[in-house]
């Protein structure tokens, strides 16, 4: 077995591919925050592809972790010089291993505050990056606005000279940037929310603000927050998967990546202090996402949702089991068809139908074994900003809201913590405890859950959406997961 090091690099097995470039020779241009799997699968990925090109050698990456559970990733690239094995896993069966080179340090800010900062406030970086997760940019649900009110940001406010958040840290190295006279990084969010360059500037700008309105101002006006659109389906590392490259390829990694084949992204180009030539492996940089950004969101992280609670509640596991499952795919694809599609614009150089067909094939990618458990998680970050702006803008314009409707209902289904066969369901969500609370009334109380305005605001006050949800609601209660499908497909639900 050989371990994963630069030393190893020569003795691995001639199907995995290795850096090309000398990793001595690149230096650091790039701060990112939350280093998971997906980061690992995209960003640092094009950043390696352009790195076997002879470019971009300027444009390391720094990885930054804020989280408690970030420092058993510390640890692990720290043990084979911050490598890993990137395994593509195709639908043929056919394993595609990678090692990435592009990550060049690995900072645990709770340890190491001072030198995240000092690293962020260095000239030489030019952009700092986030994959912080839905839940992750502190936006009260209710106002829309950056919350004052958690511990964790007052603690910060309170002490901005040892900050812990994310937006603290960033906050203090554009600080220290600016009374030094330095240009400021560009902020690149990568995570899945719409404008997610604007809602970054907006959350930012409101910590800076709070601390110092001339700050404040600064951040707004001198900082750029550009919108971006990624997407690879990356599920969770298991332990399954580090045996299966070991026993394949004779490697020994602690922390690998896999993910599908397909990669995309779309980036809005405002980097005034310069950025990887990205447009040379494929990203499209463009004026405005927007439209790439909608369609993403609203076909497939709305359709993930549309697949997940129904799928769980049916007695599936996996992505992969339910698209292979002609109901389902009927399902997803009316949603898809007669619900999300009306509400997008027409998207540059795509075609939409194609596009729809190629992401039903992509969660039926049965190497992957995308987990349901995975989707379902933090439902109540992901529903309100995929699905729910899809119904409001169908209600608006009179259009259709069954299947979306329905989706809700079953996320509330499954939020009752019990799925069809009796299995108990472990939810993983930040409003756990309430959300099970109401779930548990459900059948009392059926508008109960809908009536959480924290995460549906006035919704459930439209008729037709109510109606609509109340009728999916009790045809799971009576019928179940696949009967209330097959009522929805065949338009027996209105």
């Amino acid at each position: 077995m050989t371990r994963l090091n630069n030393d190893n690099l020569q003795h691995l097995a001639s199907e995995i591919a290795v850096p090309a470039y000398d990793r001595d020779s690149v230096t650091p241009g790039i701060v990112h925050i939350g280093v998971g799997g997906f980061h690992r699968a995209h960003q640092a990925m094009y950043l390696d592809t352009l790195m076997n090109r002879g470019e971009a050698l300027d444009w390391g990456i720094i990885g930054v972790g804020v989280m408690p559970g970030d420092q058993r990733m510390q640890a692990a690239l720290a043990a084979q010089d911050h490598l890993y094995t990137l395994v593509v896993k195709h639908p043929d069966g056919r394993y595609e291993p990678r090692v990435i080179g592009s990550i060049v340090d690995y900072l645990y800010a709770p340890d190491e505050r001072e030198a995240v900062i000092q690293r962020m406030a260095d000239p030489a970086t030019r952009i700092v990056s986030l994959t912080v997760t839905e839940g992750g940019y502190n936006v009260d649900h209710i106002t829309g606005e950056y919350d004052l009110t958690t511990p964790e940001v007052r603690q910060d406010l309170a002490t901005p000279e040892a900050p812990s958040t994310t937006f603290g840290l960033v906050v203090a190295a554009l600080k220290r940037r600016r009374e030094r006279g330095i240009a400021p990084f560009t902020v690149m969010s990568c995570d899945n929310i719409e404008g997610n360059g604007d809602v970054a500037r907006k959350m930012f700008t409101a910590h800076a603000r709070a601390l110092d309105d001339e700050l404040g101002h600064w951040v707004e006006t001198e900082v750029c927050f550009p919108n971006a659109m990624v997407d690879r389906i990356t599920p969770v590392t298991t332990p399954e998967d580090i045996a299966a490259l070991a026993e394949r390829f004779d490697v020994e990694d602690q922390w690998p990546v896999v993910c599908e084949p397909f990669t995309q992204w779309v980036l809005e180009d405002r980097f005034p202090e310069g950025r990887p030539p990205y447009e040379q492996v494929d990203v499209q940089m463009v004026d405005d996402v927007v439209p790439y950004e909608l369609m993403k969101l609203r076909l497939l992280n709305a359709s993930h949702q549309a697949l997940t609670y129904f799928g769980y509640l049916a007695g599936y596991r996996y992505a992969h089991e339910v698209c292979q499952d002609p109901l389902f795919v009927d399902f997803l694809l009316d949603y898809m068809n007669r619900e999300a599609t009306p509400t997008l614009a027409p998207v540059p150089g795509v075609d939409l139908d194609a596009y729809k067909h190629t992401l039903i094939e992509r969660f039926a990618n049965p190497e992957i074994k995308d987990t349901l458990a995975r989707l379902c998680a933090e439902s109540s970050d992901r529903i309100p900003k995929w699905l729910l702006p899809v119904i409001r803008e169908q209600l608006e314009r009179g259009g259709e809201v069954q299947r979306s409707a329905a989706v809700v209902a079953s996320w509330a289904r499954y939020a009752e913590g019990v799925d069809e066969q009796g299995q108990p369901i472990e939810i993983v969500d930040r409003l756990k405890e309430r959300l099970m609370a109401v779930a548990g009334d459900n059948r009392d109380d059926p508008a109960a859950f809908i009536e959480q305005h924290a995460l549906f605001g006035d919704l459930a006050n439209d008729v037709r959406f109510r109606d609509a949800y109340l009728q999916a609601l009790a045809a799971l209660h009576t019928e179940g997961a696949r009967a209330t499908l097959h009522a929805l497909v065949e338009g027996r639900m209105s």
